[in-house]
């Protein structure tokens, strides 16, 4: 076979076929491979190993600056080491997992690989043949088959003028495209050194919350007849997390934390209603807050141990998207507003969780936190002082329902490690303006049964309705009685309301409110109800900036009628990198 008709039987069919697997189509022009996609293909000549576009690196950087890409450059694309190729070259069409003999393109890749050897494949033995492809991959692969031509020629020579010809115009068509590449992968190697060079960590991500608090509180002082004199504030709330991970599944977290909120406008109003899920710091002093380390025991197990700052929500679903956001200044206003409180019971200290997925509709949580865990002191540590156990099981009827069945037993020996919701209002120290101080609770055993249900309902991706039920039953040592805590609440929230990231959302119900002393003498305790009403509206101004303006509205505080209504206003800006 002379060297002309050679040309003609190996050229036409193959730069057909080339261009039919390689060319993009309308339907996949949309797609970007990733940079980890793209490094993986691997054709003989220039595109042995993968060309990878610019926006898909790009992409791989910013979403996780800490995973770098090792590129290599063009040169050393066009030179690939001959023990590389023997390795990795695919030698049959059959080695190829996802392409199959109905494919329409099936004839084509088998000559490309069979017959030319131009195709090599990704090293998990897949082709991807239905994926997107740039003009600059497109550019090398084709460079790539034409090497393969020269290489089938034994002498270049005897090659007619016009068969010649039409190889270079081939090659010399995308000059350009791979010209441009080899500039844009330099480019990227270098800012993939500068990366490296100063990079914070190869396995950990910051991510940090800063929120800017104007607020202030009206109406009534917690007491009969009492005026709020509280002023506008203008304070402030930091949170900076390290997330870290070491085996691509496991997290460690370890938060620093600081602010001057104090605890709200508790002490201006006379009861713990209404505190901001985000307070806590005061004089801006920097703490470690959290610290916990959260890996899978298998497929189904998931297990947290807290060193610091241990909470039965950070293990367990609390069936309050949106709202609940871990004390961030990011969703809800007050703490009611995210959770049922008795996931607060026994909250701080250490302790463990685990949270096991038997499937997609049933899963249990459980855990053990003891608050005072790490004081060796007589009658503390991990099982001599203050502690709490949950057991709770989550069941996903449907796509669109989530409920939840809650137990929690609390246990605390001592005054100083009050029993406490978590300062919702329910710190029996507090409820009421002291009446329990005088029947001294303060000084009492307290153990407690807790009970709640919880259930979402995700009616349509923009409107979502939730609630719970909680109810505590107390033994307060030597007091008799059957005291009882209850609350409930039901909320209504609306993703992407007006535009997309934004959230409005409604929250009524009753803070936990203690009923059944009418056994105990002399405590001049009223049991209205305290009814907690909150409406909110977080607004995207930018990417990372939220504005939400929003009102809590007490009535009944300290759950007494004859106590004026108290109003919380507050403009909140949260800014999250």
């Amino acid at each position: 076979m002379n060297q002309s008709h050679f040309i003609r039987l190996f050229v036409h069919p193959l730069v057909l076929a080339t261009a039919l697997l390689l060319a993009p189509t309308a339907a996949s022009a949309k797609e970007v491979p990733t940079a980890k996609q793209s490094a993986g293909l691997q054709t003989k000549g220039l595109a042995q190993t993968a060309i990878v576009s610019e926006k898909a690196l790009e992409t791989q950087f910013d979403a996780a600056p800490t995973q770098l890409v090792q590129v290599p450059s063009v040169d050393e694309l066009a030179a690939p080491k001959p023990e590389a190729q023997s390795q990795s070259q695919v030698t049959s069409v059959s080695q190829l997992t996802d392409v199959q003999p109905t494919d329409w393109a099936f004839q084509a890749l088998q000559s490309l690989v069979e017959r030319y050897g131009c195709i090599a494949g990704y090293p998990d033995g897949t082709y991807r043949g239905n994926r997107a492809l740039t003009r600059y991959e497109f550019a090398a692969g084709l460079n790539a088959c034409l090497d393969q031509i020269l290489n089938f020629l034994p002498n270049e020579g005897e090659v007619s003028a016009e068969d010649l010809a039409a190889i270079r115009r081939l090659q010399e068509e995308f000059a350009a495209e791979l010209a441009t590449l080899r500039g844009r992968v330099d480019a990227l190697e270098a800012r993939t050194a500068e990366l490296e060079a100063n990079q914070f960590s190869t396995t950990t991500k910051l991510v940090g919350e800063v929120a800017f608090v104007l607020a202030d509180s009206f109406g009534g002082d917690g007491t009969d007849g009492g005026d709020d004199e509280s002023q506008t504030i203008f304070a402030d709330r930091v949170r900076l997390q390290l997330v870290s991970s070491f085996t691509g599944r496991d997290k460690l977290y370890t938060r620093l934390t600081a602010g001057n909120i104090g605890n709200s406008f508790t002490d201006e109003i006379g009861t713990f209603e209404g505190r901001f899920a985000f307070d806590g710091q005061s004089g801006n002093d920097i703490t470690l807050d959290r610290l916990h380390y959260v890996f899978p025991v298998g497929d189904k197990l998931t297990v947290t141990t807290m060193a610091s700052l241990g909470g039965h929500h950070f293990y367990a679903n609390t069936f309050n998207p949106g709202l609940d956001v871990g004390g961030g200044a990011n969703g809800a206003l007050s703490r009611f507003a995210e959770r049922n409180p008795i996931y607060r019971i026994g909250l701080g200290g250490q302790g463990i969780g685990l949270n096991y997925q038997f499937n997609d509709k049933v899963g249990l949580q459980a855990g053990y936190l003891a608050r005072g865990g790490n004081n060796p002191s007589q009658g503390a540590g991990l099982f001599n002082g203050n502690y709490s156990i949950m057991g709770q099981l989550e069941i996903e009827p449907t796509d669109k329902i989530s409920i939840g069945l809650t137990y929690v037993h609390g246990y605390d020996p001592e005054a100083g490690r009050r029993f406490t919701f978590g300062g919702t209002g329910t710190n029996l120290g507090r409820l009421n303006a002291g009446s329990l101080n005088a029947i001294g609770v303060d000084a009492t055993e307290v153990i407690s049964n807790s009970y709640g249900a919880q259930v979402l309902f995700n009616v349509s991706p923009k409107f979502r309705v939730g609630g719970w039920v909680g109810f505590t039953d107390l033994i307060l040592d030597g007091l008799g009685g059957d005291p009882e805590v209850w609350n409930y609440a039901m909320t209504l929230s609306f993703p992407d309301l007006g535009v997309p990231g934004a959230l409005g959302a409604i929250i009524a119900g009753a803070e936990p409110y203690l009923g059944g002393l009418n056994g105990i003498d002399n405590t001049g305790f009223e049991n209205d109800i305290p009814l907690h009403v909150e409406a909110l509206y977080k607004l995207p101004v930018s990417n990372g900036i939220f504005i939400t303006p929003g009102a809590i509205f007490l009535l009944n505080p300290n759950q007494d009628s004859d106590n004026d209504s108290i109003v919380i206003g507050t403009l909140r800006t949260t800014f999250q990198f």
